[in-house]
């Protein structure tokens, strides 16, 4: 009933690899079921050269079955099995791609096999008769009639393996995977090495049942030390593996004198008490230990590419549609923020463009109304007014020109300023505009009005000379007579000519200075009409720029807007198809993970409790 159990469950994982599609995996369950109904023990004894696996054999067995002495080196496996007669054969194994390799057993049981004399049994050891080119794996097998043999036991020696791979490399008949009991050999000169510690931690892994075995006790004096060490070095390695010290040479020299004492001595009597509990033990406790092992190992093979599976989709939700829906979401926030932007700056733009094109204006027309003050402080309109009305008019035009000149740059710099606020979006956002000067800039100007300009005429000067010239006579006349002398006479005559003279100068200076007043009063009257005629065209241009920039913005804006609303649907629509397929697969994931979880604790109560392999985790 027992037996059923472990069976049950090593079918179930048997169909688990079949439903994952695992055919690698579904075979190597086969071949450990085959092997585990073998009622055949098989121990595999491995370790480094030189420390006595083939004297162990030939310890437990009790015969000279594996050749040692004289430097003679392992180089193919040798099988020590129960044999009716004393035999040997050397067994080549096909290639693995050979039609006709069994599957589902231990060893190939279709290889060319070649008898060979027992005394030849070394040189095939040493591989003077090993693989041929392109064959497979081969090995030695020794047949012996003994009783232990006879029960179901089955030896294995391998090559010495400084490395774990060198297992491997020799070939099923010494891989521990198919092996029920491992042994490794390891001699009491010196402590467990780096290596022995590595090997047992790769053995351990994918099998239950490993036994250290300290050989040549009789060797050294303090080999308990050594065993005491060892023990103390598997426990912080984590290996749970017991060591067993023994002598062969002890072992060998009891048997021939059959002395009992000396064979207990030996250590022997310990290492096959546990080669018969296990022998014994097979179908029960090795074999519930051995599908634990097997569940633990193909729920980890299963679970790994599932866990990697849920990474990959972790970072594709990253990096997917989702966040294409994210990136698309984004887009939409800052082509709301980019609009708000470009219509400050546009608003901004504008208002210091007009403000910037009158005080330049108005700066212009203070220069020329200096030079009009400069120049009317000293010249007479009534000489120089067509020199200089020619001055005026081509100075203001030159100061429209250049004013307007002006607004062009700093209507393409205002607009390169908004385009600016796109530029994420591409170069080609400026619109297709163009402002020149008008050629017909002075005829659209305000004409100067000639002002009405007082002239002194001779008649004026005249009555002007009589009255300065009458106070001046009367004056001296009236002094005069006091002397005796006629009211009119030369002094007063000659003095009232002189004041007369004067009072006509004075009069033209005053003349003068009210002609260049009311000159200048109309020159700052026209000028003041050009700056509200000219500032008023300005503010219209600056208006139409405005608007069409705002309208050219506007339709980009929406243009942009279309296109990112259209790929936020797109990828929402992608994001919520995708979200649903990942989300399906994450629980296809999730119940095949717990399903290997309840099969690994389904195996685990075959030997006891252990905890779930790090590739089921809590997703499990």
């Amino acid at each position: 009933m027992v037996t059923a159990i472990w069976l049950d469950v090593l079918d179930e994982i048997a169909r688990t690899c079949s439903a994952h599609g695992r055919g690698d995996l579904l075979q190597t369950v086969r071949q450990k079921r085959a092997q585990l109904l073998d009622p055949k023990l098989r121990v595999l004894v491995i370790g480094e050269s030189h420390q006595g696996k083939s004297q162990l054999i030939n310890a437990i067995v009790n015969a000279p079955a594996c050749p040692v002495g004289d430097g003679r080196t392992t180089l193919l496996p040798t099988v020590v099995q129960h044999a009716e007669v004393p035999s040997a054969a050397v067994v080549h194994a096909p290639p693995p791609s050979a039609p006709g390799r069994s599957v589902g057993t231990m060893v190939p049981v279709t290889g060319e096999r070649i008898p060979v004399a027992l005394d030849q049994v070394a040189a095939g050891v040493a591989a003077a008769l090993g693989r041929r080119p392109g064959g497979g794996a081969a090995h030695v097998e020794i047949g012996l009639p003994r009783a232990l043999l006879g029960a179901g036991l089955v030896l294995v020696d391998t090559p010495g393996a400084d490395e774990v791979a060198a297992l491997n490399a020799a070939g099923p008949a010494a891989a521990p995977a198919w092996a029920d009991t491992v042994l490794l050999v390891s001699d009491s000169t010196r402590e467990l090495s780096a290596g022995e510690l590595t090997m047992l931690l790769h053995v351990t892994r994918s099998h239950p049942n490993v036994v250290v075995v300290q050989t040549k006790t009789d060797l050294v004096a303090d080999w308990r030390v050594v065993a005491e060490r060892n023990r103390q070095h598997l426990a912080d390695a984590g290996v749970p593996a017991p060591v067993v010290p023994v002598s062969a040479a002890l072992r060998l020299r009891a048997a021939a004198a059959d002395d009992k004492q000396l064979n207990a001595e030996s250590g022997f009597h310990v290492l096959i008490a546990r080669l018969r509990q296990d022998l014994a033990g097979k179908s029960d406790r090795l074999a519930r230990a051995a599908v634990g092992v097997t569940a633990r190992t193909v729920v980890e093979q299963l679970a790994a590419p599932m866990r990697a599976e849920l990474a990959s989709q972790e970072a594709e939700e990253q990096s997917g549609p989702i966040s294409r829906l994210h990136a698309a979401q984004r887009e939409v926030d800052e082509l709301r923020r980019c609009t708000t932007r470009w219509q400050n700056t546009l608003a901004d733009e504008m208002t210091d463009l007009i403000a910037d094109i009158e005080y330049d204006l108005r700066d212009r027309t203070r220069q020329i109304l200096r030079t009009v003050e400069e120049a009317f402080d000293t010249a007479d309109p009534l000489v120089s007014w067509d020199v200089f009305q020619e001055w005026l008019e081509r100075s203001l035009v030159e100061a429209a020109e250049a004013n307007h000149e002006w607004l062009v740059q700093r209507c393409d710099w205002a607009t390169r300023r908004v385009a600016a606020t796109f530029a994420r979006y591409g170069a080609d956002v400026l619109p297709p505009w163009s402002m020149a000067t008008p050629a017909d800039l002075g005829d659209r100007l305000p004409e100067i009005e000639r002002p009405h300009i007082d002239r002194f005429t001779p008649s004026q000067k005249l009555l002007t000379g009589m009255r300065g010239s009458y106070g001046g006579l009367l004056m001296v006349g009236l002094a005069t007579t006091l002397a005796g002398m006629s009211m009119i006479n030369p002094l007063s005559v000659g003095v009232g000519a002189l004041l007369g003279g004067k009072s006509i100068r004075d009069e033209s200076r005053q003349l003068l200075r009210r002609r260049q007043a009311v000159v200048k009063t109309a020159i700052q009257r026209h000028v003041d009409d050009f700056f509200v005629q000219v500032t008023k065209d300005r503010r219209e241009a600056v208006r139409q720029v405005q608007r069409m920039l705002r309208d050219h913005f506007t339709a980009l804006t929406e243009e942009l807007q279309e296109a990112i609303i259209q790929s936020f649907r797109s990828a929402k629509q992608a994001a919520d198809t995708e979200a649903a397929v990942r989300e399906q697969r994450q629980r296809e994931i999730r119940a095949k993970m717990t399903r290997l979880a309840g099969l690994f604790e389904q195996a685990q109560q075959l030997t006891g409790s252990r905890p779930a392999p790090a590739s089921l985790g809590p997703r499990a």
